[in-house]
């Protein structure tokens, strides 16, 4: 499935609007989708990093004041931390808005598909640029029946060669399987 069905899976309306709730910080995410075999753009942060050391997460990143909504903030943060400019035209929707359990994010991911990537480079927040082929990872999933926050919210590892990911990053991933494979 790729192409229109895929575009079709993923496509949602945009409402990107900040809505603060006082108790969580506001974050957005670009969830790039590229190439022939579908592709998605993930990022490694350095371990010395202050908050999420050394994990694999989607670009993006706080939301900032004159931001003004949360889609420029995922846009901006991607812009700024592998040198990608994607624009709002390419954005086909935007999936539900997942919180952070140690840090206190509530991040709002965002979906474009990219016909083709230039050349990709990163700032001193990622380590790693990562392209990983989408549906051999979503093969990966893993349900995280031992995990201390069960209670709290559903919780996943997927694998990618010798990484893991885990916490937003994997609900978003969980998000994507489910909308796609609904068009099955």
């Amino acid at each position: 499935m790729y192409g229109d069905d895929l575009r079709k899976a993923l496509s949602s309306k945009i409402l990107p609007e900040v809505k603060q709730n006082g108790q969580t910080k506001l974050a957005a995410v670009l969830v790039v989708i590229y190439g022939s075999e579908p592709t998605i753009i993930m990022t490694e942060r350095p371990k010395t990093m202050n908050l999420h050391a050394g994990e694999i997460s989607f670009p993006g990143g706080t939301w900032k004041q004159n931001d003004g909504d949360l889609l420029t903030t995922a846009l901006r943060e991607t812009k700024e931390e592998i040198d990608l400019n994607i624009s709002s035209q390419q954005i086909i929707g935007q999936l539900r808005p997942v919180t952070t359990l140690n840090s206190g994010f509530t991040i709002t991911p965002f979906v474009a598909i990219a016909s083709d990537i230039p050349k990709l480079v990163p700032n001193s927040e990622i380590e790693e640029i990562l392209h990983i082929p989408m549906f051999p990872l979503f093969k990966t999933i893993e349900d995280d029946k031992d995990s201390l926050h069960k209670s709290i919210q559903e919780m996943y590892t997927f694998r990618y060669e010798d990484k893991i990911i885990w916490g937003a990053s994997a609900r978003i991933l969980k998000q994507m399987m489910l909308l796609l494979s609904k068009m099955n």
